[in-house]
This record gives C-alpha cells, sequence and structure tokens, in this order.
C-alpha cells in the first residue's frame, strides 16, 4: 500500500502566558492524529511553534521593564518543556521570532504584493507628541463611548465591548499619558474580499470534514461581509515589511503568524528530504491536511489563512480538516485570568502523569460542545477506565502468569472470534481518527478493552488452570494477544502505557495492523500501568 502524505499544523500559542487547560484539549488532537499515521508508515509532517510578535507582548514588556524578546523567549522555552511533558511529539516545534520564519514570511508577502492583492492606503491614526511615535490600539488609553469606563483602543476594560481607538472618547497615551493627536500615516491592506467565491467554495466542500462550529463561524464571517484587512502595523517588534517606505513598521501578526504553519513545513520537509511543494500540491492525490486549534482562531485558519496560500499563487492543498475544539470550563464557569480561575496545564502535570490527562482530554474533549473540567471528574475517569478496565486487565493477566507459571506464557491457539473483532478495532478506530473524531475513536478503543474484560471473567481462567490446562493456555494466550494489540491501538492517546506493555512482553515497534503471535512468551518485567488515585489525599 502506497503512503500518504499527511500534513498536521497545530495551532500556535501566543507567548504571553503558560499553556491552561483549553490549549491542551484543542492541541491534543494533532498529536494524536501525528501518532496514528507514523503508526501506520505514512509520511507525517507535524507542526507548530509559539506566536511571539505582536502588542500583547510589547505592552507586557514594556509594564515589567524589559524587551519582547526575553518575554517571548520565557514563554517559548515554558511551552516546549509543557508539550514534551504532555507527550506530544512534533516534528517541528519552533517560534515566530526566529531567522527561519521571518525570512519565509517576508518572501511570501513580497510575492502576495507583486502578485496585486496589497495596496496602500493612507488614514489617520493616534499620534504621541511627546513620545514622538505613531500609536497601536493598545497603547491609547481613553473613556469606552458605550459605559463611560476606561478602556484601551482595541477594548473596553469596564464592559467588554470591542472597540475601534477612532471610538474612544478623551484620548492619551497610555506610556506618557499625554493627550494624543491624528496624524496620517501610511499602511498597506490585504485585499481579502476578492477571495469570497473561493473561500465559499471552499466551505461548502468541505462540509463533511470540517467541524460544525467551523462551518458556522465561517459562514457567518463570509455572510458579515469580507473588509480589506491592514497588512502592516506601527510596531517595532515583529517580521519586518520587505517594502521600501514602511521600515519603521511590522507584518500584522494575523498574517505572519499563519503562515508559519508553511514555514516550518518546509523546514521539516527539507530535513527529511522531501520536496516540501510536491508534498503540498493541490493535485497530490495523496495528501490530507489537519489543522488544529480551538474555536477562537476558526476565522485564522478558515477565511484568512486560505486566501494567503492563494494569493502567494502557490498551488497548496487548503485546509482538508479543520479540527476545531469547542471551549473548556472549569467547575461550570468559564475560565479567565481574571476569575482566579484559570487552571494551565503545567498545574495539572503536577497532580495527574501525562496519560492520564490525555485520555480525559480525548475521551470527554470538547469536540462538538463545551466541556465541564474538574480535578474530580479527572480522577474518577481515571480509576474507572485506565485502572479499573485497561490496567485491570492487563496486570491480572500478566500478573497470574508470572506467580504460578514464572512469566512463561505457552504458546497456543488464539480465539477466532476474538482475531475478527480485534481486526475490525484496528479498521473502525483508524476510520475514526482519520476524520478526526477522536472521541468515537477513544469510545471504541474502550468498547475493546470491555470486551477483553468480558472475555477473561466468562472464561475464568483461574478455574481452567486447575481443571483444562489446555484452555487454559488457549484463554492466557488469547488474553497475551489481546494485550499486545492494545499496546498498538492505545499508543496516539496512551504512549507511556503503550511503551510499557511492548516492554513488559518485548514486543516489536509500533504498528497500526494486527499484532500476530507465535511461540512461548516470557514476561520479562511487570510494571503497573496506573495506580488508583485517592480524592482525599489529592485534595
Amino acid at each position: 500500500m502506497e503512503k500518504r502524505d499527511i500534513f498536521i499544523g497545530g495551532a500556535w500559542p501566543y507567548a504571553n502566558y503558560y499553556l491552561h487547560v483549553g490549549h491542551l484539549a484543542a492541541l491534543l488532537p494533532g498529536d494524536i492524529l501525528a501518532k496514528y499515521y507514523r503508526e501506520c508508515q505514512d509520511n507525517v509532517i507535524y507542526v507548530s511553534g509559539s506566536d511571539c510578535h505582536g502588542t500583547p507582548i510589547t505592552e507586557r514588556a514594556r509594564k515589567e521593564n524589559t524587551t519582547p524578546e526575553k518575554i517571548a523567549t520565557l514563554y517559548h522555552n515554558e511551552f516546549v518543556k509543557t508539550f514534551k511533558n504532555l507527550g506530544f511529539d512534533y516534528d517541528l516545534y519552533t517560534a515566530t521570532m526566529l531567522e527561519d520564519h521571518k525570512k519565509y514570511v517576508e518572501e511570501i508577502f513580497k510575492k502576495i504584493k507583486e502578485n496585486g492583492y496589497l495596496f496602500e492606503k493612507e488614514e489617520d491614526e493616534d499620534y504621541c507628541e511627546h513620545c514622538q511615535k505613531f500609536l497601536s490600539d493598545r497603547e491609547i488609553v481613553g473613556t469606552c463611548p458605550h459605559c463611560g469606563g476606561i478602556s484601551t483602543g482595541d477594548q473596553c476594560e469596564v464592559c467588554g465591548t470591542s472597540l475601534d481607538s477612532k471610538d474612544l472618547l478623551d484620548k492619551h497615551c497610555k506610556i506618557c499619558s499625554n493627550p494624543t493627536t491624528l496624524r496620517k500615516n501610511k499602511h498597506l491592506y490585504f485585499k481579502l474580499p476578492e477571495f469570497k467565491e473561493e473561500l465559499q467554495n471552499l466551505i461548502n466542500k468541505n462540509k463533511s470534514k470540517w467541524r460544525k462550529n467551523a462551518i458556522g463561524e465561517a459562514q457567518k464571517y463570509i455572510d458579515m461581509g469580507l473588509v480589506n484587512r491592514a497588512a502592516t502595523r506601527q510596531l517595532d517588534w515583529g517580521v519586518k515589511v520587505p517594502v521600501e517606505g514602511y521600515e519603521d513598521k511590522r507584518i500584522y501578526v494575523w498574517l505572519e503568524a499563519v503562515l508559519g504553519y508553511l514555514s516550518a513545513g518546509e523546514k521539516v520537509a527539507k530535513d527529511k528530504a522531501i520536496d516540501f511543494d510536491l508534498f503540498m500540491d493541490d493535485n497530490n492525490k495523496n495528501l490530507t491536511t489537519y489543522y488544529v486549534h480551538g474555536k477562537d482562531n476558526i476565522p485564522f485558519h478558515t477565511t484568512i489563512y486560505p486566501p494567503l496560500i492563494l494569493a502567494s499563487k502557490k498551488n497548496y492543498r487548503l485546509p482538508d480538516y479543520i479540527v476545531s475544539s469547542a471551549y473548556v470550563n472549569l467547575n461550570n464557569d468559564k475560565m479567565s485570568k481574571s476569575k482566579g480561575n484559570l487552571i494551565t496545564a503545567n498545574e495539572l502535570l503536577e497532580k495527574f502523569d501525562s496519560d492520564t490527562l490525555r485520555f480525559y482530554f480525548s475521551y470527554k474533549g470538547p469536540e462538538t460542545n463545551d466541556m465541564n473540567c474538574s480535578i474530580e471528574d479527572i480522577i474518577q475517569t481515571h480509576n474507572k477506565f485506565l485502572v479499573g478496565m485497561l490496567g485491570n486487565f492487563v496486570n491480572r493477566n500478566l500478573s497470574f502468569i508470572n506467580k504460578k507459571f514464572d512469566g512463561i506464557i505457552k504458546e497456543s491457539t488464539i480465539d477466532e472470534e476474538t482475531i475478527k473483532i480485534t481486526k475490525e478495532v484496528y479498521k473502525s478506530v483508524g476510520e475514526s481518527f482519520e476524520k478526526a473524531e477522536i472521541r468515537n475513536a477513544v469510545q471504541k478503543i474502550v468498547d475493546y478493552i470491555s470486551y477483553a474484560n468480558k472475555y477473561y471473567d466468562s472464561n475464568e481462567p483461574w478455574l481452567r488452570v486447575k481443571d483444562n490446562i489446555e484452555e487454559f493456555n488457549k484463554i492466557t494466550y488469547t488474553s497475551l494477544y489481546i494485550i499486545a494489540n492494545l499496546a498498538n491501538l492505545i499508543y496516539p492517546i496512551l504512549p507511556t502505557a503503550s511503551k510499557k506493555i511492548k516492554a513488559m512482553l518485548n514486543l516489536g515497534n509500533l504498528k497500526w495492523e494486527e499484532e500476530k503471535l507465535s511461540g512461548d512468551y516470557k514476561i520479562k518485567t511487570i510494571d503497573i500501568l496506573y495506580n488508583r488515585i485517592e480524592e482525599k489525599i489529592l485534595k
């Protein structure tokens, strides 16, 4: 069977704060897909990185009397450690502040301009005479025209209304507190409305592949009316504008960050000796692309990123699958830093191991609707499924053999019905993964584990060992067969447990196909997969 080409882009978290549980739930499907396709021996390029530019980082740097680069570097390094601790396995996790990304974006920007999709426009903008600079929206403070509260130029801090800095009253510079004046300033704008028809065709074509919230948000964005978007911004932190006369500006972060998929993908392809242009070519019938992110990122991936590819005149595949998760609530309440109920991925990793979190957020994740997360629910899910079902089946089988037969499992026949069910599980779970239906896939694996426990209990090997040793050997060898195949099936979700099983039974490499057994097996060591978590101890 010919290898498939798989491109997976995980959303780029903003390097301004730690990863929270919403990031974990939204980005986990990308790693699961990458692990699955690698088990299938396909050609996988799985990339992401830290989004390091923009006003929030410059604002934070100003408040903390440091540089934007130091802020971005701090959180980028934190992201790298967190993803590693969660078992994520990117081909490349990079950062938009690195030179290879900047050079790539500058080249694409020049091509978009050469192709006629950027135009210059002059407008009145807020200027601070004291600081001798044009101000970004977050550097402007004034009175909200809606509620009269204190507001920055992008959003009211009191009523939360999104604003245009032009609408603010009594404006002054956030840096020096002096009143602002208006001056003419020029910017380059991207002709987004020119792609309305192509975007509508893309939505219509992918209604069976994009998640419903992606279809709804993208359609709403188009129906509201696409507008020309500013492609440059008055900043000194970001990707330089490769156009004469724009030396004091930077490429707007909405444009350059999503191009990170291509800059990172090209770098990975080069390292793997793959022609990236051929790999991503829309005519490549073996190619499937996945873009994995949260609900708030839908417009950027469905109605911004595709037009940028089209405007560059690269014949790259537009998104096949938009894997857009809904939101995660904590204890039935929307998470926010201001409320103090935002729990970070690192805080969860202090309480639980990575397999526990990966299982919880894939089994109960916000795939179609918002999910409610609680510490108690994570504990109950861990104890019920990972300890009570998976761990129980594996460990009671192997421990019994270790105790009674010195760890030697005698070769025997394998139950035909079990072989048939196992082959069906590979096919069915694989189909769900390929549709990015992660919860459905995990449920099918859980059903298989349930079948395994019922098979063991109904055949009562603890009795057969006394009255029918041949039947006992068949039950045991069939159970070993199930365990060996579980190691392959659970790997995308539970990589740690998968590797433990492989090591205990000295099994071969991971693969997405039936694990066949032959000969006797000697259990090397018994390694408990999961321990029960007591709520009172954790509290």
